[in-house]
Formats: C-alpha cells, sequence, structure tokens
C-alpha cells in the first residue's frame, strides 16, 4: 500500500506554479545551444517549434482521454470528437508546415529528390534535433501531468475547450514565426536576429502558459 500511496500522492500533492514554467523556459532556450554549438540556422529552429506543434496535439489528444465532467459527457462523445480533432488538427498541422518550408526552406531541398527521397530525412535524423524534439515532449509531458492530472484540471475544462486551444496556439505561433522570421531576415546579424527570435517565442510562451492555467 505505501508504493500506491507514494504514486497516488505524486498525481496529487500541490505543485509549485513555477516548475511548469522553468520547464518551459528551459526547453525554449535549448535551440540557443544549437545556434552556438551545433551551427543551427533559421529553418532547423523554424521546424523544431513546428514540430512543437505535433507534442501539443499528442497531448491534448491524452487530455481529452482523460476528460472527466460530470456534465454526463459519455465515451460515445470521446469517440467522436477525438478522431475528428486527430483528422482536422492533423490537416491544420500540415498546413502550416507547408507554409514554414515555402517561406523559411528556400533552397534547402535543392539537392534532394522528393520522389526518392524523403525530404526530411536530414533534419529529423539529425541526433541534436531528435534530443531537442525530446526535450519538448519531456517539458509538455511534465506541465501534463504537473497541471492536467495532479491539479485536478481534468475536472474543470470542457472537450470544447480542449478541441479549441491547440489551435489559439498555432496561430500565435505563426503570427510569431513570421514576426521572428523576418526579424532574423531584416537584422545583419544572423545569430543576433536568432536569439531574439528565440526569446520573442520564449515571452509569448510564457504569458499564454500563465493566461490558461491561472483561468484554471
Amino acid at each position: 500500500m505505501s508504493g500506491f500511496n507514494k504514486i497516488k500522492g505524486f498525481f496529487t500533492q500541490p505543485e509549485s506554479p513555477r516548475s511548469s514554467m522553468i520547464s518551459l523556459i528551459i526547453v525554449n532556450l535549448f535551440p540557443i545551444y544549437g545556434i552556438i554549438f551545433w551551427g543551427w540556422q533559421i529553418f532547423p529552429i523554424m521546424f523544431l517549434f513546428w514540430s512543437e506543434n505535433v507534442v501539443v496535439g499528442f497531448y491534448n489528444i491524452l487530455r481529452m482521454i482523460a476528460f472527466k465532467s460530470e456534465e454526463g459527457v459519455t465515451w460515445v462523445t470521446k469517440l467522436f470528437m477525438i478522431p475528428f480533432f486527430i483528422f482536422h488538427y492533423g490537416m491544420f498541422t500540415a498546413v502550416h508546415g507547408v507554409f514554414v518550408i515555402a517561406l523559411f526552406g528556400q533552397g534547402l531541398f535543392d539537392d534532394v529528390d522528393p520522389v526518392s527521397q524523403n525530404i526530411f530525412y536530414p533534419i529529423i535524423s539529425n541526433p541534436y534535433m531528435q534530443l531537442a524534439v525530446l526535450a519538448l515532449f519531456l517539458s509538455h509531458g511534465y506541465s501534463f501531468f504537473a497541471n492536467y492530472i495532479r491539479k485536478g484540471e481534468y475536472k474543470t475544462t470542457t472537450l470544447q475547450q480542449l478541441m479549441s486551444r491547440p489551435y489559439k496556439r498555432i496561430v500565435i505561433l505563426h503570427v510569431t514565426l513570421i514576426v521572428g522570421g523576418f526579424l532574423v531576415m531584416a537584422l545583419q546579424s544572423p545569430i543576433a536576429g536568432l536569439l531574439l527570435f528565440i526569446l520573442l517565442k520564449t515571452i509569448i510562451d510564457l504569458i499564454a502558459h500563465q493566461r490558461e492555467h491561472r483561468k484554471k
């Protein structure tokens, strides 16, 4: 029973509101290491931030599965809304990815045959990119357990809110990518532009994170 109580305590004990924000800051500053030590330019960073949409969608599906309401929402409703979200959000994310490639990936795939090769293979097979995506996955996973499960947000939200929340984030990120991307291209120093872009994205993420969980 002691082991069970420890596991139960992990999900029910109060959580410091700063812990998930610290995790968010760390993972957003991770690309700075890539710029300094791995020679990342603008497209790998854009691709990393776009991949965060996929991570957000994954955990949103888990939120919809774990959702519990006293209003009598049944599993039949979930079984309809979850596949709908996967399809619709997947299409939305794919279109956003095409936009990122068209705007910031020009000339990057000139030597790659899109028919015989996966044009994303050089990026997704990079161990540094895999490490960065893993950091995103762990950061959002920590927030999922710390805020949604441990704090009981799954009892206070609605399926409608869960359906719309990731789209709001993509719109904000979309605007951030446009502003930050043109900022990088406008500045004479690419590194300075990239650092400012990462700072801008981090600040917006922190504001959105604080507003979201303050409502809960």
